[in-house]
């Protein structure tokens, strides 16, 4: 086989059979997801499928007037589509990492913009930061997922996992922060230093702050979905 040839490329980077369970990591930034009935996913996040699959995009009403008017203050971070079918598809977000978690009657908060597909067996319910809304411009959300049933997330390069423990908390970055224990509500807090330090707009002098019991998953990367207000 000649290097750089055609059959070469396609020894390297053709699909293989990394197992049957109902989510699989076809590559670490690549989600297979082997289809036979409903899947939830982020809109936008279909790359390539096989087999019978109808995608619907989720329904204004679907889950309620209440989870309509969340939505309308939240914008398309939180937006989803259903693949309802029988066949292999594959989800991918801007390239970035893919984490997938089996919940056993548990529950997790993803940022709204890193969750990128979960089961129809698991609950979800977009819930708004409205402490936050007065400080920051663009505001702030998440989606508790809850229940049994696999769920997939996605972080910036390599996100790391913060235990929370009691007496030890935690203090993040909101545009770093991807995910945290269902048992855990963050407050958020002004560091006047900080803001002095780095000058108002950056939006780093507001940090969510864990205590508790539980963890937090961060990433090496400000996703800048808020901003301060000056």
């Amino acid at each position: 086989m000649n290097k750089y040839s055609i059959a070469e490329l396609i020894k390297n980077t053709e699909h293989g059979d990394n197992g049957n369970d109902f989510f699989e990591l076809e590559t670490p930034r690549l989600l297979e997801v082997n289809l036979d009935g409903r899947v939830w996913a982020k809109a936008g996040a279909m790359i390539a499928y096989d087999g019978r699959i109808k995608f619907e995009r989720e329904g204004i009403l679907e889950h309620g007037i209440g989870a309509m008017f969340k939505k309308a203050l939240t914008g398309e971070g939180a937006t989803l589509m259903k693949a309802n079918g029988q066949g292999k598809l594959y989800l991918a977000d801007s390239g970035k990492k893919i984490i997938i978690l089996n919940l056993q009657n548990e529950a997790i908060y993803v940022n709204g913009n890193d969750l990128l597909a979960f089961e129809p067996s698991i609950k979800h319910n977009i819930k708004l930061m409205r402490k936050v809304a007065g400080m920051m411009a663009g505001g702030l959300f998440n989606v508790r997922c809850e229940g049994t049933g696999m769920i997939a997330i996605t972080a910036h390069y390599e996100p790391i996992t913060l235990r929370v423990t009691p007496g030890k908390p935690i203090v993040t970055d909101p545009n770093a922060t991807v995910a945290w224990s269902g048992n855990l509500q963050p407050a958020f807090q002004t560091d006047i230093s900080l803001k002095t330090f780095i000058g108002r707009g950056s939006g780093e002098s507001i940090q969510m702050r864990f205590e508790g019991d539980g963890f937090v998953i961060v990433q090496p990367y400000e996703e800048v979905y808020m901003q301060e207000q000056s």
